[in-house]
């Protein structure tokens, strides 16, 4: 851990409660989260390496929002709304692909560079006399960290990437993350829609009280070294440490037999899994053997669905990439693990006898995820529902309220 770095010490007497059951299947509430947290964050879109030649472009669906990173000819990688400027269609489809020189619209055939500015309209006498300087592809606000891709739909309260990663930038560097490259055997994952709301997934997320009880091969794996670190700003840091213990699990046995110290990281990450949570739905996590992120994508109030893109490290040998592959197959049992998980506690919260969270002092992770989604929507903090047509008229004056006392 980056010593400069104070994580938030817990109270000694603090409110164990977490959000109200209603805030899970309020449709009211998520139009709020959809507009003012959801696409007003950062969300990670992939990796420069993703894009690596000219001509390379990948997409990222989000809340009915369609970006388009591509690399331009002059290897710069930009950012675009998904749609032609003529009537809206989808651009590039697919997750990933390549074009020659241009990007050809697949309804009409307006042709846009790579850059986005428009090259030229099918047909233009049809269209009198049309600027083509004013019908370039709109761009998204993206910002690059150590190769992620950031992306942002909206105006919004965090600072640059940059700033708000900055205690975490020894670890990045550490880890060579600007060379990773996309682990082509496994690449973008995805799994089948969860019926949940997204906060569900992230509540499982942000703690490791469950690891011991729910996860077999994490505990298998770092045991007791596991601990979760919380920081202003929504960030998190979580780590496991694994250390000369044989492993009873196959895959955990022979994970820890193919991973040797590697003498070019530092010393406390050699034998560390570390997992940076980013407010307000994204992960980015390094074993010594590679890397991923991956991210809760809501598509409705109770439909979330989980992926992500794995990459490995520049001049990976068998022994790493037998490492990966087992460090993979460790993960995905995680993953499935904490998707019933999810499952069971969005269900719970419909329950009458659902009273109210409370939390352990290794669970606070998820109450200082709540905290800022309140501060956010204020309205979240209410015990009872309110009316659903009233919701929003609520939420606005209780921030107004807060501005005002502030």
């Amino acid at each position: 851990m980056n010593k400069s770095l104070k994580p938030i010490r817990i109270p000694n007497e603090w409110d164990r409660r977490g959000l109200p059951g209603w805030t899970y299947h309020s449709q009211a509430l998520f139009e709020l989260e959809r507009s003012e947290v959801l696409l007003t964050h950062w969300q990670i879109a992939g990796h420069v390496s993703d894009v690596p030649s000219p001509g390379d472009w990948l997409t990222f669906d989000f809340l009915d929002e369609r970006a388009l990173v591509v690399r331009g000819r002059d290897g710069q990688v930009r950012a675009f709304h998904n749609l032609c400027r003529h009537r809206g269609a989808r651009l590039a489809d697919g997750a990933s692909g390549h074009c020659n020189s241009a990007m050809v619209c697949p309804f009409h055939g307006w042709v846009y560079n790579l850059d986005g500015t428009l090259r030229g309209a099918a047909r233009p006498d049809s269209f009198g006399d049309m600027d083509r300087s004013q019908f370039g592809l709109k761009p998204v606000e993206m910002e690059i960290w150590h190769g992620f891709i950031f992306l942002r739909f909206l105006p919004g309260p965090q600072p640059a990437v940059a700033k708000l990663l900055e205690p975490f930038d020894p670890d990045f560097t550490a880890y060579c993350a600007g060379d990773l490259l996309p682990a082509g055997d496994f690449g973008k994952w995805e799994f089948e829609p969860l019926p949940v709301n997204w906060k569900s997934v992230r509540d499982v997320d942000n703690e490791g009280y469950h690891v011991a009880m729910a996860h077999p091969a994490l505990q298998d794996l770092y045991g007791r070294s596991y601990r979760d670190m919380v920081y202003r700003g929504g960030i998190t840091q979580s780590v496991g440490e694994f250390g000369d213990q044989p492993g009873r699990l196959w895959s955990v046995r022979h994970y820890l037999k193919m991973t040797p110290d590697r003498d070019w990281l530092p010393e406390r990450l050699r034998r560390s899994w570390t997992y940076f949570g980013i407010f307000p739905n994204s992960v980015i996590a390094f074993t010594p053997d590679g890397a991923q992120y991956y991210h809760d994508i809501p598509l409705s109030l109770d439909q979330t669905v989980v992926g992500g893109r794995l990459y490995r490290r520049a001049n990976e040998t068998r022994e790493l990439r037998a490492a990966r592959y087992l460090a993979y197959r460790i993960d995905r049992e995680t993953s499935y693990e904490d998707q019933q998980l999810s499952i069971w506690s969005n269900e719970s919260m419909k329950s009458s006898a659902f009273e109210d969270f409370h939390l352990s002092d290794l669970e606070f992770g998820v109450r200082a995820h709540h905290d800022v989604l309140r501060r956010l929507l204020p309205v979240m903090s209410l015990n009872d529902a309110p009316a659903e047509e009233d919701l929003a008229n609520i939420n606005a004056h209780l921030r107004s309220a807060s501005a005002n006392a502030d």
